[in-house]
């Protein structure tokens, strides 16, 4: 049987617990928990496969053998019923509740900043940043929550340190055009609302002939001619409550109502935070909700959201040219 050159090989533990004590079922249900594994059905858990994967598997197998229960590990390719991205959207869905809960944590701290010690902040700030460490560790296809909470927890950091404004700094548009023309731009696979608007934005504003590149979301060190977007550590990504288009906005100085509005819809969809609550927010959430569910691959997302966004930007533009003439 012939393989597709972009299948995945994942490795499954196929396991039985005895039904008392119940302590150890919960026991090995937090083991799994903390391994980032995943269900893909009754007590069949997957991983992906790679040698650090197969060596949590092979002790957590001597765990359960050893409590009673039967393990065994395979390794295998989904040919038929679930597909590879669905497995993947399984890890996503679940690291993303895990950063859920970070972020909000996150921002809980920073809204009542004002009510806590240096020494209480640093405690708590220290005790999110350990989370999100492990999380980061089981985050293996790079969600976008990761990014999020990186871009709060520097904020918090930097506010703990007395230098809250301190931030990559802005430049004029020609000198960012200048600056940032003639380089491949690279993100995260399976785009979504932020990295095709950014996308756009970069095409549209800054270089017609940017090139785009989509790369796996863990460890990617970049060529020098390359600059990274909504990427963990990139070039370009999340800073504070901002998301990467905005960030974009902020750093090439643009000055225009009409990506300003843009920058608000892909801000709530992408942080859903409900901060400007704009009434295009909900249509445009769906279409780009549809479009990250479809079949396109990311380049073709890309020209698909661009189509999008060359809309919405002459919808606003309108708008902002009427609003002056009233």
């Amino acid at each position: 049987m012939s393989e597709t050159s972009d299948s995945r090989t994942w490795l499954l533990l196929l396991h039985q617990l005895p039904p008392q004590p119940a302590y150890f079922r919960v026991k090995i249900w937090r083991r799994l928990q903390g391994l980032g594994a995943v269900a893909v059905k009754n007590s069949v858990y997957a991983l992906p496969a790679n040698d650090d994967a197969l060596e949590d598997f092979q002790w957590l197998t001597k765990e359960i053998v050893a409590g009673g229960g039967e393990a065994t590990i395979v390794e295998a390719r989904f040919v038929d019923g679930l597909s590879d991205q669905q497995v993947i959207a399984l890890f996503d869905a679940a690291r993303t509740a895990d950063w859920d809960e970070i972020v909000a944590e996150a921002r809980q701290l920073g809204d009542g900043w004002r009510d806590l010690s240096a020494d209480d902040a640093r405690t708590r700030i220290d005790r999110l940043a350990k989370r999100a460490e492990k999380v980061a560790a089981i985050d293996f296809f790079g969600t976008t929550g990761r990014v999020t909470a990186a871009g709060i927890l520097e904020d918090l950091q930097r506010r703990l340190a007395g230098d809250a404004d301190r931030e990559a700094p802005a430049m004029s548009i020609d000198a960012a055009v200048r600056l940032w023309l003639n380089h491949t731009w690279v993100t995260r696979r399976n785009v979504a609302v932020d990295r095709i608007a950014s996308a756009w934005l970069i095409r549209r504003f800054i270089d017609p002939q940017a090139r785009f590149k989509f790369v796996d979301g863990r460890g990617y060190k970049p060529e020098p001619d390359e600059l990274r977007f909504d990427m963990f550590e990139a070039e370009f990504t999340h800073e504070g409550d901002r998301c990467t288009f905005e960030t974009l906005l902020r750093r090439a100085s643009f000055d225009d109502p009409a990506l300003t509005a843009i920058g608000e819809v892909v801000h709530d969809i992408d942080l859903k935070d409900d901060r400007y609550e704009r009434p295009e927010t909900a249509g445009v959430a769906t279409l780009m909700n549809a479009l990250a569910r479809g079949p396109l691959d990311d380049a073709a997302r890309l020209a698909r959201g661009g189509d999008l966004f060359d809309g919405l930007y002459e919808a606003f533009t309108a708008a902002a040219k009427k609003g002056k003439k009233k």
